[in-house]
């Protein structure tokens, strides 16, 4: 089968999506969870069995986050270069605090002094919290439009500072990123964890997920009444793949046309608030894996919410508008996309039954006794 290169454009949009979606579901609690450890384990044992919930996945969950990179390049190569131009300080913050994730899971228990141990934990508390709070940063970023332009052979040129990157609204959007996640993990702990460990998580659960509706719903606010979007006047002539061959306008309230014209669109923030709500009730009666399921889709509607407002554009442009990468003209060539479609329309599946495989094998609760019993094979 052969598609036409349109609809590859829009199903490499909707890949790309599904792998931010796999990162934030998988690796997301993960990061959760190093967020939620120093405040959570209130002995030794408490975290170690903490650590031990997602020790036997946390790699495998972050090859999503390496995939969707590679993907990027791949499928986006003119998004890749001027994004990892402009956020090159933020990610490179949110790389080197990820550093501290395999570091802290392999050396954290090889020394019993609590010094050390303790050390390790406030590591894997920053390799959580840090990423999640900068991947937020950039999403409320890519919303207000980002300092680049290209010259006439297309060569990317970034003109704002990291500074400007950390502007409130910016800040916001970081905090939903790091209050969904914290919501994640802590229901991730609820299903993994029991006696102590799994009420301080369910109230935990219960706290962040009161904070994703309130700051979720500050967000919207605050780009309904103060921030502009983009819309394309005209679109490329003959489908040309450049982004310089169209005009694109700053407008109130453009991210929220895709809603008028399209109102199913709105089941992506409802299932935003829904999921959350759904959170705080499952938490508070003790219900582990309905809240484990509202969280997930808490998530998946919170980060099609940005998508599905912003498209078609992927990366907006506030020095030259006409510049902003769109979904239409940022892509490979035709035959690139629809080999990698066989590629992913192959190999995905796999990895999802494997993963899924995965945690079948390793379900149930994770207690001191098992951790003990684990010996070296235990964080």
């Amino acid at each position: 089968m052969i598609f036409d290169y349109d609809t590859l454009k829009l199903i490499w949009w909707g890949f790309m999506g599904l792998l931010v979606i796999g990162f934030a579901l998988t690796d997301g609690f993960d990061m959760g969870v190093g967020a939620l450890l120093p405040f959570l384990g209130r002995t030794d044992d408490e975290r170690r069995v903490i650590i031990n919930s997602i020790g036997p996945t946390w790699e495998g969950n972050q090859v999503w986050f390496i995939t969707a990179g590679g993907a990027a390049f791949a499928a986006w190569p003119l998004v890749y270069a001027a994004a990892f131009s402009a956020f090159y300080v933020a990610l490179m913050l949110a790389l080197f605090a990820l550093f501290f994730r395999p570091v802290g899971f392999d050396y954290r228990s090889k020394l019993a002094h609590p010094a050390w141990r303790s050390g390790w934990d406030w590591a894997l508390c920053i390799g959580g919290a840090v990423p999640a709070l900068v991947f937020g940063v950039a999403f409320g970023n890519l919303l207000q439009g980002v300092p680049f332009h290209f010259d006439a052979d297309l060569r990317a040129y970034y003109t704002g500072t990291f500074r400007q990157l950390l502007n409130p609204f910016a800040f916001l959007a970081g905090a939903v990123s790091l209050a969904m996640l914290a919501m994640h993990g802590a229901t991730y702990l609820q299903l993994r964890t029991v006696g102590a460990i799994r009420e301080r998580a369910a109230r935990a659960a219960l706290a962040a997920a009161l904070g994703v509706v309130a700051l979720f719903a500050l967000a919207g606010l605050w780009i309904w009444a103060g921030i502009d979007g983009y819309r394309i006047v005209s679109a490329n002539p003959g489908g040309l793949l450049n982004p310089l061959a169209k005009i694109v306008e700053k407008a109130p309230g453009a991210w929220f046309a895709n809603y008028q014209s399209h109102p199913w669109m709105m089941a992506a923030p409802a299932a935003g608030f829904g999921g959350a709500l759904l959170v705080v009730l499952a938490s508070a009666r003790g219900r582990a894996l309905i809240a484990f399921a509202g969280s997930s889709v808490a998530v998946t509607g919170i980060i099609l919410t940005a998508g599905l407002s912003m498209f078609p554009f992927i990366l907006p442009s506030t020095s030259q508008p006409n510049a902003s990468l769109t979904a239409w003209d940022a892509v490979s060539s035709h035959r690139t996309l629809q080999i990698m479609f066989w590629v992913v329309a192959v190999f995905l599946p796999l990895v999802t039954a494997y993963t899924g495989w995965v945690y079948h094998v390793l379900r149930g609760p994770v207690t001191p006794e098992r951790v003990r019993q684990g010996g070296h094979t235990s964080y």
